[in-house]
């Protein structure tokens, strides 16, 4: 079944329950976090369908009784229920299915004399393709949704500019049979936050904030966003910090628009989802239209677990920290240390990436691949769409940092809601520690292995900040 705030929205609020055993504690979760997020605790219980798709529809209304469609998107790529990619056409849409949901959108914004912009939302069975026949009604929105720009690039229709017509009283520009699907868009929602750990939410000053701005016509992409360079995220918000919308003559040119201006971009120290995003649209399942909302969960490991060449990418970087240093642009106090210019086939320099591992390089086997690029002291370097920052080495014991010696820290500042074990109880590797609430949203922090804990500085209700040591595990059985 599925637990669903009912004033809720973005997925906030909802949990799916398999076992009767997991009931009550993901009620609580829920109850908790519709409260907090829309001041009502009150939840709904539904079916849950094992293989849906998301398929929602745009409608307009004036206040002159006209009602039109501008066809459905599908928003079924989603993430505990946080929609990731949305395109519009959905995949697989032959037209009587879709003249059959959209005319039944029509009539629901009829039923209730609907004026302005709304979304009627769909749950689609997708174990037999997308038919009339197994698709239902979910939920109408009553607003301008995120993913409404796909919707523009597809119609060639400025919804805004519709909202305003509307409230002044016109009439709606287009009567329904002069609207056509023309291309096909993508929208990917650009996270703050870090797919390799946990989708973790990520904070800081965004210092390096580029997305790919080629020459008009290079690229058909838009970008719709709420911070710009130099902005800082904050734990107080949602981390959506924008959207990349990309439109082709077809899905697979809207997939490989989108993956450039994905590729192309370069967001620092802040993480983000780009990477993931970039995974999502390589996978070949992806591309074959074959998606659903468990499509994430399915393809987990492969999505978010990145081999990432990391000798290779040092070398990228010290190729670029050395050449800024010998055109005298070292960001540094200092110098090189053992560092000479003309210096013999044996001269070295060392650079260490952020997780603290020490590379030392040949000057004279510097590696320049195009793979890669490298930005400015710390270099920025990326591959497969992650970036790692690379400093120069002088020397200052830098060390990696893990959860190798059973602490557990806060990732971000936030307040404890839930502490799950008290200092001497046995843990098991996965365990539920403690539970944080941050950026609108619940966050569990699990035993990095099975032992004893042997701290724990963590109490219920207590605002904590970032880094601080919330509990410490001692290696033992589990």
């Amino acid at each position: 079944m599925l637990i669903k705030a009912v004033a809720g929205g973005g997925g906030k609020g909802m949990r799916r329950v398999d076992a009767s055993g997991d009931f009550a504690d993901a009620l609580l979760s829920c109850k908790r976090e519709a409260a907090s997020s829309f001041g009502d605790d009150r939840v709904l219980i539904e079916k849950y369908i094992l293989r849906p798709r998301h398929i929602e529809v745009q409608v307009f209304g004036d206040t002159h009784g006209n009602v039109v469609h501008l066809f459905e998107r599908d928003c079924s790529l989603q993430r505990r229920h946080q929609k990731v990619i949305e395109e519009a056409p959905a995949p697989g849409m032959d037209e009587a299915t879709r003249a059959a949901v959209c005319d039944a959108a029509v009539k629901a914004a009829k039923a209730v004399d609907y004026v302005g912009a709304g979304t009627i939302e769909f749950i689609a069975d997708a174990s037999e393709g997308l038919r009339a026949d197994r698709i239902w009604f979910m939920e109408m929105n009553t607003r301008l949704q995120v993913e409404h720009p796909v919707t523009e690039e597809i119609t060639g229709q400025d919804l805004v500019e519709w909202q305003l017509l509307v409230a002044s009283g016109e009439t709606l520009p287009l009567r329904q049979e002069e609207l056509a699907i023309n291309g096909w868009a993508m929208e990917a929602r650009l996270y703050a936050e870090d797919p390799s750990n946990g989708f973790l939410p990520s904070i800081g000053k965004l210092e390096t904030f580029n997305l790919s701005r080629p020459e008009p016509g290079a690229l058909n992409v838009r970008y719709d966003l709420g911070v710009d360079w130099d902005d800082v995220v904050s734990p107080y918000y949602d981390p959506m910090l924008g959207k990349i919308i990309a439109f082709g003559a077809d899905r697979a040119a809207a997939i490989d628009e989108l993956k450039l201006a994905c590729d192309l971009s370069l967001i620092w120290p802040v993480r983000t989802n780009l990477g993931f995003v970039g995974r999502c649209l390589d996978n070949a399942a992806f591309q074959a239209g074959d998606v659903d909302t468990g499509f994430i969960e399915r393809h987990f490991d492969e999505l978010t677990s990145v081999e990432l060449p990391l000798a290779q990418m040092a070398a990228s970087a010290a190729d670029e920290l050395v050449a800024d240093f010998r055109l005298g642009r070292d960001a540094w106090t200092g110098g090189l240390t053992g560092f000479r210019l003309n210096a013999g086939t044996e001269a070295e320099v060392r650079v260490v990436d952020e997780f603290g591992r020490v590379y030392p390089l040949d000057l004279l086997n510097l590696d320049r691949r195009a793979f890669c690029g490298a930005y400015g002291p710390p270099a920025l370097v990326k591959s497969g769409g992650e970036i790692v920052a690379f400093s120069l080495y002088r020397g200052e014991g830098a060390t990696a940092a893990g959860l190798a010696d059973g602490a557990i820290v806060s990732p971000m500042p936030g307040k404890l809601i839930a502490v799950e074990v008290k200092q001497g109880d046995t843990v098991t590797k996965g365990q539920k520690l403690v539970t944080l609430e941050a950026m609108k949203m619940e966050h569990s922090l699990t035993a990095p292995f099975g032992g004893i804990v042997a701290e724990l500085n963590a109490s219920e209700g207590a605002q904590v900040s970032e880094g601080a040591l919330l509990a410490r595990i001692e290696k033992g059985e589990g």
